[in-house]
């Protein structure tokens, strides 16, 4: 089934189905960003900002949050 289908079939929902579905693929965005953001992590591409940050840190270039 293409995108512009599955949009078709969307259009035809009662709007709490559609609250439903909006629900349920936003929870599923989030599964697929912390998976990637794991496998980013393994791959060591996060390593270089972790330095840096770790570095701010340690040299007092860092500010609390607004609260």
């Amino acid at each position: 089934m293409s995108t512009a289908e599955i949009i078709g079939e969307v259009q035809k929902l009662p709007p709490d189905e559609v609250f439903e579905l909006s629900r349920w693929i936003r929870e599923y965005e989030a599964e697929l960003w912390d998976q990637q953001i794991e496998r980013d992590i393994c791959a060591g591409k996060l390593n270089k900002v972790a330095q840096e940050a770790v570095a701010e840190l340690r040299d007092g270039k860092t500010r609390p949050f607004p609260e």
